[in-house]
C-alpha cells in the first residue's frame, strides 16, 4: 500500500496534518521542515527541505505520494523534480502562484518584522488560525508551535525557485487542488500546462487556509490520489477527477 508524506505550510509544523492523517487508511508521515517544529533553529532552504521529505519517504519504504500545502507544495514540486523515482505522485494544495517581485518583497518585509517581534506575531497567528479554522484543524496547526522567524528565509527560498520548471521535470501524476478564492491560484493554468500528467480541481468558496476546513474531504482526495498513483492505471487516475464532485461540500 502506497504511503503518503505530508508537507506542512510556512511557520507551522507537521502536526497540522494530524486530523487528515487520522482519517487515512494507509501509512503516512508528516515531517517538520528545517526551521519548523522540532527542527526550529535550523536554517531553511529548498535543498535541506527536500532532503527531509526524501528521508521521510525512505523511512516509509522508498516510494510515496507527496501531499503539500502552501510552502509544503513548493517543497513538493522541488522534491518531485529531484527524486522522481521516490515520488509516486504529487498532490499540491494552495501553491500555484509565482508571486511578482513586489509581492515577494512585501512578504520578506513582513517576515523580517515578524521575526523581530516573534511573540506578538505568533499570538496574532494563533488567533488567525483559530478564527479561520475553528475546531481540530486550527488546533492541530497550532499544536506543533509557530516559528515566525523562519518566514524570511522560506520566502526567499520559494521566490528564488522555479516551480513550473520543477513540474516540467517530473514525469509522474500531479493533482493541483485550490480554493476558488485563493490568491495563490493565480498561475494555476501555467502550472497545469507544465505537468506531464496533471489534474486541476477547485473547492468552491474556499480561500487559502479555509480549503483545509474539512479534514475528511482532504483525506478522501488524498486517498483517491494515492490509489491512482499506486500503479492502478488510467482507470484509477480518472476516478479521482470523476469522484471529486461527490467530495465537495
Amino acid at each position: 500500500m502506497l504511503p503518503v508524506v505530508f508537507v506542512h505550510g510556512i511557520r507551522v509544523s507537521g502536526t497540522m496534518w494530524s486530523p487528515v492523517r487520522a482519517l487515512l487508511d494507509r501509512p503516512s508521515a508528516a515531517p517538520d521542515l528545517p526551521g519548523h517544529g522540532i527542527r526550529r533553529g535550523l536554517p531553511f532552504d529548498l535543498d535541506a527541505a527536500c532532503e527531509v521529505v526524501a528521508d521521510s519517504i525512505a523511512e516509509l519504504g522508498g516510494r510515496a505520494l507527496v501531499a503539500g500545502f502552501s510552502l509544503g507544495g513548493y517543497v513538493g514540486f522541488a522534491t518531485a523534480a529531484r527524486y522522481p523515482a521516490r515520488v509516486a505522485g504529487l498532490v499540491a494544495m494552495g501553491c500555484t502562484a509565482r508571486p511578482p517581485r513586489t509581492i515577494a518583497g512585501l512578504y520578506r518585509r513582513v517576515g523580517r518584522i515578524a521575526a523581530r517581534h516573534a511573540a506578538t506575531a505568533e499570538a496574532v497567528s494563533r488567533y488567525g488560525f483559530r478564527r479561520a479554522l475553528p475546531g481540530p484543524m486550527g488546533e492541530a496547526i497550532i499544536e506543533g508551535g509557530l516559528t515566525t522567524e523562519v518566514i524570511p528565509s522560506a520566502v526567499e527560498a520559494v521566490a528564488g525557485s522555479d516551480p513550473i520548471a520543477a513540474l516540467a521535470a517530473y514525469p509522474g501524476q500531479v493533482w493541483l487542488l485550490n480554493g476558488s478564492r485563493d490568491p495563490f491560484r493565480a498561475d494555476e493554468r501555467r502550472f497545469l500546462a507544465a505537468c506531464h500528467d496533471g489534474t486541476l480541481a477547485h473547492l468552491p468558496g474556499r480561500g487559502h487556509l479555509t480549503m483545509l476546513a474539512d479534514p475528511g474531504l482532504v483525506a478522501r482526495f488524498v486517498e483517491k490520489a494515492a490509489r491512482a498513483a499506486d500503479g492502478a492505471g488510467v482507470e484509477a487516475a480518472t476516478d479521482v477527477q470523476r469522484a471529486l464532485p461527490a467530495l465537495l461540500p
